[in-house]
């Protein structure tokens, strides 16, 4: 009855989180094997958590870095380095891209934010809109695989696995995906006959490089220092100091906001802060380069944004609270021990299990945003992974890639939607026009699905 209750009030156009909570309250009311008020308990003890502080601050901190004139700085050092290749800006596209989800953790930001320079930049320089927005959408799916991630936190908390070992996990299946979408720009380019959209220039690409290594080599140094008995707070705001001071005199153009990702996993990893306290610094990070570094942010700016976070924030933790009922009441209800017996009943191999689960997470994906879809699926889907050996930190990455090429299809792809106000272009054109990106994404897919190293392989170093 509860599931039934659930399909109609989805069916019938209701938000998803009303829907959920709706249900459970009306399923209460019909059975009276329990007092209504144990539907706003349970809500609340829902969202009673502190990994769930992290949210709220993931939130703000990837609105800060979107609204700080970060993504032109992205942009700029992305064309440095990959703009001389041919399909240079679909290059440029998904490098941005890589960058940019270690800062806002979502596909949406990416999209909203990236999105409208890269379509007009490419538009400009005369490629189709399709192709255009295609890559686009494709790389936004970045966002939530490399850390930090907002749908992570939300997976980590429900599953109880470890927020830090799942944002490592994610990095080298992002990068795995940013290589086969860059494969298939290069197929468009050979195909087409394109060149590079800038010229090569070795003192641009030079710098552009000594960036990265900066940003790449900076923990490497940290994690030397403090190996050496260095005290790892003093260490960090030392190296802080000089990074700062090494970018007012050679003025780069990127380094500070590409340190986010790094100052998170490096921070968390040597115990300088817990993943819910990474995500304040997170925010302090942003919120020193926006309004005090770089000045691109007014103070008026700043309120707007919190605001807009509130809002944000307000949607996602309703969705939490609300699914926290309904998966209680499937649980009580003994609906999860029957689809764990009825898989089990169908197969007890692994690798079947995770075809069927791949194909139950696409569709699911088409229907509901992927906050809602993890907090009913992973009561359901991770004890029945669990028992066929599956590592929860893999299958969790798989769960998040699924929903995130669920975010580029109809009806509710919402990515999907953005891209088609950017672009200008019908739903349908739109559609079309991501058609052929769904390959390297479903190739990702299996690849990441059916090699769990990749997902396992940096979080078992740092064991």
């Amino acid at each position: 009855m509860l599931q039934s209750l659930f399909l109609f009030f989805t069916l019938s156009g209701i938000p998803i989180a009303v829907a959920m909570a709706g249900a459970s309250l009306v399923y209460v009311l019909y059975t009276g094997n329990l007092p209504s008020f144990v539907v706003i308990h349970r809500m609340i003890s829902g969202i009673d958590s502190f990994p769930l502080l992290a949210v709220p601050f993931f939130i703000l901190a990837g609105n800060l870095m979107n609204n700080a004139g970060i993504t032109n700085r992205i942009f700029q050092i992305a064309t440095g380095l990959v703009g001389w290749l041919r399909g240079g800006l679909g290059h440029v596209n998904v490098l941005a891209s890589v960058i940019f989800s270690g800062m806002s953790g979502t596909a949406i930001a990416d999209a909203a934010g990236l999105g409208t320079i890269e379509i007009k930049a490419m538009k400009d320089q005369g490629y189709s809109t399709e192709f255009a927005v295609g890559v686009t959408a494709a790389s936004a799916t970045l966002g939530p695989i490399i850390p930090p991630s907002l749908p992570v936190v939300i997976y980590a908390m429900l599953a109880n696995v470890s927020v830090g070992g799942m944002f490592l996990g994610g990095i080298v299946p992002g990068i795995l995906i940013a290589v086969l979408i860059m494969m298939t720009v290069s197929f468009f380019a050979w195909r087409n006959g394109w060149g590079g959209d800038v010229a090569f220039n070795w003192g641009v690409w030079g710098k552009s490089l000594l960036e990265v290594v900066i940003v790449l080599g900076w923990p490497a140094l940290m994690w030397v220092l403090v190996d050496q008995g260095s005290p790892p707070r003093t260490t960090v705001f030392i190296g802080l100091a000089l990074l700062f001071l090494a970018d007012w005199r050679f003025k780069f153009v990127a380094v500070m906001p590409m340190m986010t990702p790094i100052l998170l996993i490096g921070g968390m990893t040597v115990g300088l802060f817990t993943p819910t306290e990474g995500a304040i610094a997170a925010c302090l990070w942003a919120m020193v380069l926006g309004l005090f570094w770089y000045r691109s942010m007014s103070f008026k700016r700043f309120i707007k944004i919190c605001v807009e976070t509130i809002e944000t924030t307000s949607v996602v933790m309703f969705i939490v609270a609300a699914s926290s009922i309904f998966s209680w009441l499937l649980t009580a209800e003994g609906v999860t021990a029957q689809v764990t017996g009825w898989i089990l009943g169908v197969t007890n191999d692994a690798t079947f299990f995770l075809l069927l689960a791949n194909a139950l997470m696409l569709l699911v994906g088409c229907f509901l945003e992927p906050v809602a879809a993890i907090t009913i699926m992973v009561p359901i889907l991770v004890p029945v992974a669990q028992q066929l050996g599956i590592d929860p930190m893999h299958f969790g990455l798989v769960m998040i890639l699924n929903l995130m090429i669920g975010l580029l299809t109809p009806p509710v792809g919402l990515v999907l939607f953005i891209m088609s106000r950017i672009s200008g272009l019908s739903l349908e054109r739109t559609m079309v026009a991501l058609l052929p990106w769904f390959i390297p994404l479903l190739l990702s897919l299996a690849v990441i699905t059916y090699v769990p190293s990749l997902v396992l392989w940096l979080p078992g170093l740092m064991r």
